[in-house]
């Protein structure tokens, strides 16, 4: 199979620099980076991708075997790595997509050098002496509306999930990427999402890591970074002035500043 049309990888930056590989959250594409693109592409080598059932992937590739688990995610990361040939490269992962890459760097041990988990959460639900944000009655009903509606839960979820009330074109950004997604698909990985219990995983990963969180943020509240950080021995954590999940759209500029300064430390 062709890997590389297969999760539309593209290709871009500084052929001559470390290879920076982003990749996206739950009903996103590789298009929620172009804000980051700018501050990366003429010091690093920058990959971008689509999980197969985002954006413009090879959808005829989906399957709800392999994809109603993470590590069916994380399979997509090592192809991706291994048709490219990457070597140490620097995983930059959004949301979901964190704990994605560190599943990826423990089936591929040297493809992944380092991790920048944005808005990480290895468990959404609360557990005993760990707070995730949801409880599980709250995981349920999230995924009964989605399931149900799935462009209603979009609209009204969108808004919520970026966070950012003064600047509504952002939410708007987000449901119409959420729609564009087919409902079938999405509901894999919104269940396959929503329901991981990735905390066990952070304890393998030995490369150096950053965890970016945002003040306020209700998919990851602030306890939850500090869960990461805690779990990742020697990992740096940052706080950004930024509200909503998805700093890397509402706060670029001190999400990419935290990122190449990390970058450069890494190397």
């Amino acid at each position: 199979m062709d890997i590389v049309r297969r999760n539309n990888v593209t290709v871009t930056g500084n052929p001559q620099g470390r290879t920076v590989v982003l990749a996206h959250g739950f009903g996103c594409d590789q298009n929620m980076w172009r804000l980051t693109l700018p501050a990366l592409t003429e010091d690093f080598r920058v990959v971008l991708f689509d999980y197969v059932g985002s954006g413009r992937s090879d959808a005829a590739a989906f399957s709800e075997d392999r994809y109603g688990r993470l590590d069916g995610y994380a399979r997509d990361v090592v192809e991706v790595c291994e048709a490219l040939d990457l070597r140490d490269a620097v995983f930059v992962g959004h949301s979901v997509s964190a704990m994605i890459g560190v599943l990826a760097a423990g089936m591929a041990p040297g493809r992944i050098g380092a991790h920048v988990m944005v808005a990480p959460s290895p468990r959404y639900t609360d557990d005993d002496g760990y707070r995730g944000g949801f409880s599980a009655d709250d995981i349920d009903e999230l995924l009964d509306s989605l399931e149900s509606n799935y462009l209603g839960w979009s609209a009204a979820m969108a808004p919520v999930i970026m966070g950012n009330a003064d600047r509504p074109e952002l939410g708007d950004e987000l449901k119409n990427s959420f729609c564009a997604t087919d409902p079938d698909m999405a509901r894999v990985f919104a269940r396959t999402t929503f329901l991981s219990d990735s905390r066990d995983d952070l304890k393998t990963v030995s490369v150096p890591t950053l965890v970016l969180e945002c003040t306020q943020d209700v998919i990851a509240p602030r306890e939850v970074g500090a869960f990461v950080h805690q779990a990742i021995p020697g990992s740096t954590l940052v706080t950004l002035d930024a509200t909503g999940h998805c700093p890397h759209l509402s706060a670029p500029e001190s999400t990419n500043a935290a990122i190449r300064s990390f970058l450069t430390g890494a190397r």
